[in-house]
């Protein structure tokens, strides 16, 4: 039996309670036992945008641009130094960008706030100009530190390790803030990101990936022979080519044949789909986030990148429900690996966003009340003044910035422009 069906029968048993918790707020249910936003996600989204807007600029960046574990005054939490730059800003950039334009562009410093994003990733947060990838974005450093020393990595990084999918992300993210802003220093960025990359690619097959997770900048030892997150490399080529870089085409399209050939056919197995989160080093550890995010560049190019982009779109999100999904407070939700499927804000909102989109570029019903109660699900998280919480699990404030806010926004604004009647 499908969750979403699971979800019907045991929704109602909640609402014999008298409205229970979910993260910050009483769980309001419709009269069917689906799982309701607790304000308008416009209200919600508003509240959270403002409550970060408002946070201190110290040299010379926002906090949450340089901290990534913040308590819910803005104060950094004392016993996590440990620091995701290119993943926090890059997908913080995205939200901000899409937000910003949703918002009909009236208020400039959501876009301020987008370029101190990309102002942190090109100025603190690179290797040094030496080795296999020089002046390449970090995945992992230490808080409050400007810029990144040489030997910065943390969390399951060692000191002078990178990851080359977060640069991937990183890359793009400057692209798009290069877009708008007409600034060189952000496409500077990503030439130099995508440089290192196409330099150090390899041929991938069914048992490697063209890069590896995790690689010594300074030598190109590396640990990890998969990363699962491949489809941001492709967008930075993508966008690199769409300004007049020919110099990307051949990698391009050697990433998109391995993808096409090998990742996306080991969707049983699983085996290609391990590795992507920072934290994280167990080599059989296959996530959600990468495979839903290459759904939603399925969806969003459809046939201009692969003839057969439904199909393969939806068995990318079938393998997310198998392997990563459960009921919370009655509600079919998406956690983020193997190893960890707690529903975290950056995954759960991913989750919810690509099944909207898929459900409205289809015009199939099949996952649309499974994505709009996830991300109610995700709202329950926000504070009434605007603070949120990394994920609705319990009441509370802040904690790992990626999940409580700069990789979620974003997935609301595609969500909405699949279905707008949501934020109203």
């Amino acid at each position: 039996m499908r969750l979403w069906l699971t979800a019907i029968v045991l929704c109602p048993l909640f609402l014999s309670a008298e409205n229970p918790p979910i993260g910050n707020h009483r769980a309001v249910y419709d009269s069917k036992g689906m799982l309701l936003p607790w304000t308008s996600w416009t209200d919600a989204l508003d509240r959270e945008m403002n409550w970060y807007l408002k946070c201190p600029v110290e040299s010379g960046y926002p906090r949450f641009v340089y901290i990534t574990f913040m308590d819910g005054d803005y104060r950094p939490i004392t016993r996590r130094t440990d620091f995701i730059p290119s993943m926090q800003n890059g997908m913080g950039i995205i939200s901000y960008l899409k937000y910003y334009a949703w918002s009909g562009k009236k208020n400039p410093k959501i876009l301020e706030f987008a370029r101190y994003m990309g102002d942190y990733l090109v100025k603190e947060s690179l290797t040094p100009d030496t080795g296999k990838y020089p002046r390449f974005t970090r995945s992992t450093g230490i808080r409050e530190k400007f810029p990144q020393p040489a030997d910065c990595g943390t969390q399951a990084d060692k000191p002078y390790e990178i990851e080359p999918d977060k640069g991937g992300i990183a890359g793009f993210a400057l692209v798009l803030l290069y877009e708008q802003t007409n600034d060189k220093k952000y496409l500077d960025q990503a030439l130099q990101n995508a440089r290192a990359l196409v330099a150090n690619m390899g041929p991938g097959d069914d048992q490697r990936s063209p890069w590896p997770f995790r690689v010594d900048y300074r030598t190109g030892e590396f640990h990890g022979p998969v990363s699962a997150n491949m489809s941001f490399n492709l967008r930075l080529f993508d966008k690199l080519i769409e300004h007049g870089n020919s110099e990307f085409r051949e990698p391009r399209a050697k990433l998109w044949a391995w993808i096409k050939n090998y990742q996306i056919p080991n969707l049983k197995d699983g085996s290609l789909w391990v590795q992507f989160f920072e934290d994280h080093a167990e080599p059989d550890n296959r996530n959600a986030w990468s495979p839903l995010n290459l759904a939603r560049h399925l969806i969003e190019k459809k046939e201009e990148l692969d003839p057969e982009w439904q199909k393969d779109a939806k068995a990318l999100i079938e393998f997310s429900i198998r392997n990563f999904t459960s009921i919370r407070s009655g509600v079919p939700i998406c956690g983020e690996q193997t190893y960890d499927k707690m529903p975290w804000g950056g995954v759960l909102s991913t989750y919810g966003a690509v099944l909207a989109m898929y459900s409205a570029a289809t015009g199939s019903d099949e996952y649309k009340a499974l994505a709009y109660q996830a991300l109610n699900y995700a709202l329950y998280a926000i504070n009434d003044d605007g603070c949120p919480r990394e994920n609705s699990l319990e009441k509370g404030r802040g904690g790992w910035q990626e999940d409580a806010h700069t990789d979620k926004v974003h997935n609301y604004m595609d969500a909405i422009a699949a279905f707008p009647d949501w934020a109203r």
